[in-house]
C-alpha cells in the first residue's frame, strides 16, 4: 500500500513539472525573457507577432510635432511602441553617453551628434540632416518695452533676457553666436536668465517673467502669449539643423531605421512644415 501511495505522489510531481515547463515555454519563447523589450504573442490564427519598444531622445523643440507623428506611426506599425524623452540636446547627449536607453537621437544642433559620432556611439550610415529652424527674438504679447531688434538688448531699456543655457541648450549656443556677431555679448550676459531647455525660455516670456527671450521660430508659433519681434540677422549664427541618427547600442536598429525613413515621407514632411520647420 505504501508503495502505491509513493508512486502516485511521484507521478503527480512529474505532471506538475511538465505543466510548468509548458506554461513557461508559451509565455517566453526561445530567445526571449520577461526582461526583453520585444514581446512575442500569439494571434488567433496561431502566428506570433512581435511587440517592439523604441526609445527616442529628441530635442525639446520637437515635442509637439513628434507627438503627432508617433500617433500616426502607430497606425502604420501597430506593433512598434515609441517611448520619447524630450529635453535639451546637450542633456540628451550626456544621458546617451552615460548609457541611458536610446535607439534614436534627434538633436537641435549638429554639435551633439558630432560628439557622439567621435565617441563611436552612432551607427554608421544612419545620420540624416532632417530639419531646419530659425532663431527669433520674442517678447510678452504686450511688448511693454517696445523692443524692436536684437541690438537693443545691450541697452538700459532691457533688464532681463531669457536664454537657453549655452553649455547644453543649442538655442543658447546660437544666441551667444548672435550676440558675439553683434558685439554685444558682454552687455547681454549680466541680464540673462538661463533656462534648461527652449520650452522653459518660452514659458518665462509667456508669463512675463522677463522682458524678452530668444527661441526657435517653431516654438514661438505655438504660443499665443508672445510676440515675435524679429528673426536673427542673416549669417549671425550657424544654420539651425536637426540631425537624426540611430545609436550603435540599439537592439532594434532595423526598426529604428524604418522610423527614420518614415520621417522623410511626403506625409510627414508636410506635418513638419505645418509646425513651421523647413525640411532638408
Amino acid at each position: 500500500m505504501k508503495k502505491i501511495i509513493l508512486l502516485l505522489i511521484i507521478s503527480f510531481l512529474i505532471q506538475v513539472v511538465c505543466n510548468t515547463e509548458t506554461a513557461t515555454s508559451q509565455n517566453y519563447p526561445s530567445g526571449t525573457s520577461n526582461n526583453t523589450v520585444t514581446e512575442v504573442r500569439k494571434t488567433k490564427a496561431g502566428r506570433s507577432t512581435e511587440k517592439t519598444e523604441l526609445f527616442l531622445a529628441a530635442a525639446a523643440s520637437l515635442t509637439d510635432v513628434t507627438t503627432e507623428i508617433i500617433r500616426l506611426y502607430k497606425s502604420v506599425k501597430p506593433n512598434v511602441n515609441i517611448i520619447c524623452t524630450f529635453s535639451s540636446s546637450g542633456t540628451l547627449q550626456t544621458q546617451i553617453e552615460e548609457g541611458a536607453p536610446a535607439d534614436i537621437f534627434i538633436s537641435a544642433s549638429k554639435k551633439q551628434v558630432t560628439t557622439l559620432e567621435e565617441k563611436g556611439l552612432v551607427k554608421e550610415g544612419t545620420k540624416k540632416e532632417l530639419l531646419i529652424n530659425k532663431v527669433v527674438l520674442i517678447t510678452p504679447a504686450d511688448n511693454e518695452k517696445n523692443i524692436t531688434s536684437f541690438e537693443e538688448l545691450s541697452t538700459d531699456k532691457i533688464s532681463t533676457i531669457a536664454l537657453g543655457e549655452p553649455s547644453s541648450v543649442p538655442v543658447g549656443q546660437y544666441s551667444e553666436e548672435i550676440f558675439s556677431y553683434l558685439r554685444i555679448l558682454d552687455k547681454v550676459k549680466p541680464k540673462a536668465n538661463y533656462g534648461s531647455d527652449v520650452r522653459q525660455v518660452l514659458t518665462w516670456v509667456e508669463n512675463g517673467d522677463v522682458d524678452c527671450g530668444v527661441v526657435y521660430a517653431t516654438d514661438a508659433a505655438l504660443a499665443d502669449k508672445v510676440k515675435v519681434v524679429c528673426e536673427a540677422p542673416v549669417n549671425s549664427h550657424k544654420p539651425v539643423i536637426y540631425p537624426a541618427v540611430v545609436l550603435k547600442s540599439s537592439k532594434h536598429s532595423g526598426e529604428a531605421e524604418e522610423f527614420l525613413s518614415y520621417l522623410s515621407t511626403p506625409e510627414i514632411e508636410n506635418i513638419f512644415k505645418k509646425y513651421g520647420f523647413e525640411v532638408e
